[in-house]
């Protein structure tokens, strides 16, 4: 089975209702085995200038999530869009670069591939081709693989948080560690 890094986010509706009912669909899809999450972030919109949502009524909920599983990575992004789907997720006729930055339900990104590199435009790019310059994605994703290496900056994501000029504000959440257990 192949370890796969995720990460998950929601803006809008009940955020903690969305994502633990990803980790469920998760759980219950075939090919997957849950392994772990993070803790969960409340994340200022990356796209937004920082400080200019004081409100975390528009912010994020992120955490980092490790999978296993015996899916190819395109099969794994067909299911992982079938879940944003099923639990909401409108993805709106807009230029991609405006796609990229709307509000959504959920959001869920394959991080790490094992130590693959695949890029497809507009389609699949792993690694992510921007969290290392996240720290909404980072952070998390430090509580569980600090020592992972990523395949095309030879930097860990630790070394990366650390090198990390991202100003907008992530907070670990008021949840408890294991959020994602009934």
């Amino acid at each position: 089975m192949a370890r796969v890094y995720l990460g998950l986010g929601s803006n809008l509706g009940d955020r903690l209702a969305l994502l633990r009912e990803a980790i469920a669909t998760l759980r219950r899809t075939a090919g997957i085995e849950f392994v772990d999450a993070s803790r969960l972030y409340e994340t200022e919109p990356w796209e937004s200038e920082p400080g200019q949502f004081p409100s975390r009524r528009d912010w994020y909920l992120n955490c980092a999530v490790v999978i296993e599983t015996t899916l190819s990575p395109h099969d794994l992004l067909e299911r992982l869009q079938q879940i944003e789907t099923r639990l909401g997720r409108e993805r709106p006729a807009v230029t991609p670069e405006a796609a990229r930055f709307a509000p959504r339900t959920l959001d869920i990104d394959i991080l790490f591939y094992e130590k693959r590199v695949i890029s497809v435009p507009d389609r699949l790019q792993i690694p992510h081709l921007l969290l290392h310059e996240r720290a909404f994605v980072l952070r998390p994703l430090a509580e569980l693989a600090p020592e992972l290496e990523h395949p095309t900056l030879y930097r860990t994501v630790r070394e990366l948080l650390e090198e990390l000029e991202d100003e907008h504000d992530v907070q670990r959440g008021d949840y408890p560690a294991r959020w994602f257990e009934d």
